[in-house]
């Protein structure tokens, strides 16, 4: 079993921007690391992410109905600075590149 590293150990932070489509539907992103889902807000944050290997940084749009826009990167150490945007309507997948 993995043990929690303490506070401070990971240094390597991304910068996410996640974009508002025009038409939600009262949808809400959802960033997940490593599979692991973390609500989100639109807009730009930081993420804290492992230094070594690559991290597989996800978002998604979830309504309380049903779940859209997908779109998934594995990010390396030269990846800094990520851009996700949805489709331009409630279904399909989303993109995800660098800024």
């Amino acid at each position: 079993m993995e043990t929690t590293q303490p506070s401070g150990t990971t240094k390597r932070r991304v910068e996410l921007e996640i974009t508002r489509p025009m038409l939600t539907w009262f949808a809400r992103p959802t960033v997940t690391i490593d599979g692991v889902g973390h609500p989100a807000q639109w807009g730009t944050g930081t993420w804290a992410v492992p230094d070594d290997g690559g991290t597989e940084i996800g978002v998604y749009l979830y309504n309380r109905v049903w779940r859209f826009g997908a779109a998934a990167r594995t990010v390396t150490a030269t990846d800094v600075s990520l851009v996700y945007r949805a489709g331009p309507l409630p279904v399909g997948a989303g993109r995800m590149a660098p800024a």
